[in-house]
């Protein structure tokens, strides 16, 4: 980890180190044929992608990438990047990705692909960037300027963005970031965030992934086995593609390096698929959209039965958006109830009172609904020890937490109470 600085521990990006994605193999530049960049984007046909779009682009569904900044002028984010909704005062350098590692978060998430760029799984969601200090890669006087991540956070929770993805992560627990991500929660907010690449043998996970409220994902490769370097414990709620991807190789973005890994790839995926679900059903709350996450994650294992390497499983949006009837159950109860509770007793703190912006709002539209595939999405085949998952026959798989505000909390949040509850403990 970096060294601590003003405000707080420096974060590094999820699965890189803070000036960029380690590169393996060649690299190609934007503007190759579509083929080079997103034939390693292999995630995609599993999926089923193309049948998705057809009910689904995650139109009408903004997502805040709290990051190293977005380019918004690569071929594919062109028209993708709002970047004059980020409030004033956190707007310093939001636009300007000083690695790379921001760009590529959102490419993957809302890219065109056009012009050989990467190809976003939710190509009709937009984005909403925030530049942040990660390790040591802005001089002190950009520092100052820039926002901190919890004064990032809460500003997106007071927009009206749905989804806050932070592929990012820092072993230090900072009370500013909780706070943040507790009044995000109340706003009625997903928060997605890396759960580190420090490995299975680490012995934590890395904030803001093991804050409550925040939905922890590790990676799979192209095999569904649970990567290596994906950090374990009590706080892994999903994982999705993460191995062998590409990403531009700097902040000059003059070309893609291939063959990365890192459980930031597998953030930005999540944060897509959950766009999708978003987008097809937009009078759901987060908690249903959570419920839907998580109740069609792939797994072998007893869906009561979190493992600590994948969680509940691999994310398989598809089945949802394949059944224009799925209930998503109550939109006020909390589908992790059990796991927002540290050994049966609630956390009393201060949360703002979230306002009626906080609902998902009327403007929203779903595209309209078309075929999504005829074919099952079969429950991925795990390995006794959960360090391996096999894959549906779609490639789809699931897993894991995710800490939204139950029915009580909300019931307290609303009123102007105070409340929130922390997560159980989970065996390993």
């Amino acid at each position: 980890m970096k060294s601590a600085t003003r405000r707080g521990l420096r974060v590094r990006v999820g699965g890189a180190v803070a000036s960029g994605l380690i590169a393996v193999g060649v690299s190609f530049a934007p503007g190759a044929t579509a083929a080079d960049v997103q034939s390693e984007q292999w995630y995609l046909g599993p999926m089923q992608a193309e049948k998705m779009w057809k009910t689904s682009t995650g139109e009408g569904i903004k997502v805040a990438v709290i990051d190293t900044g977005v380019n918004p002028d690569t071929p594919s984010l062109k028209g993708q990047v709002l970047a004059d909704e980020v409030p004033e005062h956190v707007a310093y350098g939001a636009t300007d990705d000083y690695a790379g590692h921001g760009t590529t978060m959102a490419e993957l998430m809302v890219g065109t692909g056009a012009d050989g760029g990467l190809q976003g799984l939710a190509p009709g969601a937009e984005v909403v960037p925030y530049r942040v200090p990660l390790g040591n890669e802005l001089s002190a006087k950009e520092e100052k300027l820039a926002p901190t991540s919890a004064e990032a956070i809460k500003a997106a929770a007071d927009s009206d963005v749905r989804i806050i993805s932070m592929s990012i992560g820092s072993a230090a627990y900072e009370p500013e970031d909780e706070a943040a991500v507790k009044y995000a929660a109340s706003k009625g907010k997903i928060l997605v965030a890396s759960v580190g690449n420090s490995g299975q043998d680490s012995g934590y996970i890395e904030y803001p992934a093991a804050y409550p409220y925040v939905l922890g994902v590790s990676s799979i490769d192209d095999k569904s086995h649970i990567s290596d370097f994906g950090q374990s414990g009590n706080y892994v709620d999903l994982v999705a593609p993460g191995e062998n991807l590409p990403a531009y190789c700097n902040g000059n973005f003059e070309k893609y390096c291939h063959n990365l890994n890192g459980t930031s790839f597998s953030t930005a995926i999540t944060s897509a698929a959950a766009a999708l679900i978003w987008s097809a059903h937009p009078d759901w709350t987060a908690n249903q959209v959570t419920r839907a996450l998580i109740d069609t994650a792939g797994r072998k294992w007893p869906k009561d039965k979190p493992t600590a390497t994948a969680g509940y499983g691999t994310i398989r949006p598809r089945s949802v958006l394949a059944d224009p009837d799925y209930d998503a159950g109550e939109p006020y109860s909390d589908p992790l109830r059990k796991e927002n509770t540290q050994e049966g007793e609630k956390l009393v703190t201060e949360i703002p009172p979230a306002s009626a912006s906080s609902k998902p709002s009327a403007g929203a539209t779903a595209p309209s609904q078309g075929a999504a595939g005829s074919s099952e999405d079969k429950p991925a085949a795990g390995s006794d020890d959960a360090k391996a998952m096999a894959a549906d026959a779609s490639g789809d798989g699931s897993s894991t937490l995710w800490i939204a505000l139950g029915a009580a909390a909300a019931v307290l949040v609303v009123g102007g109470g105070v409340f929130a509850v922390l997560r159980a403990r989970r065996a390993n």
